[in-house]
């Protein structure tokens, strides 16, 4: 199990990303597109410079969802390798077994 403490942070950047995702989409819009002014660019980066660092997408980490592991973390299943092998060995997975050869 994966510090609590830990897993509340990585729900906080969620949240955080998911409220600054349109102000942000809009100042990178501006800062790549060719049509705008060099002055218009450098206001929209520092604008986004100003923006907090945990509204960055980048910052969110894939956390196992049934332990909050957040490394070997398969983002198909959204488990970590430990409870996807589990959850394939008792056949709650479709489509996937264990394999032999």
């Amino acid at each position: 199990m994966a510090k609590t403490s830990m897993v509340n942070r990585d729900i906080k950047r969620t949240k955080l990303v998911q409220k600054f995702a349109a102000k942000r989409a809009g100042l990178k819009a501006i800062v790549l597109s060719p049509a705008s002014s060099y002055e218009e660019k450098m206001e929209a980066q520092s604008k986004l410079q100003k923006l907090p660092r945990d509204a960055s997408p980048s910052r969110q980490r894939t956390r196992c969802a049934l332990t909050g592991r957040p490394r070997a973390v398969y983002a198909k299943f959204g488990l970590g390798r430990n409870k996807l092998r589990e959850a394939t060995m008792r056949g709650d997975v479709p489509g996937l077994r264990k394999a032999s050869w």
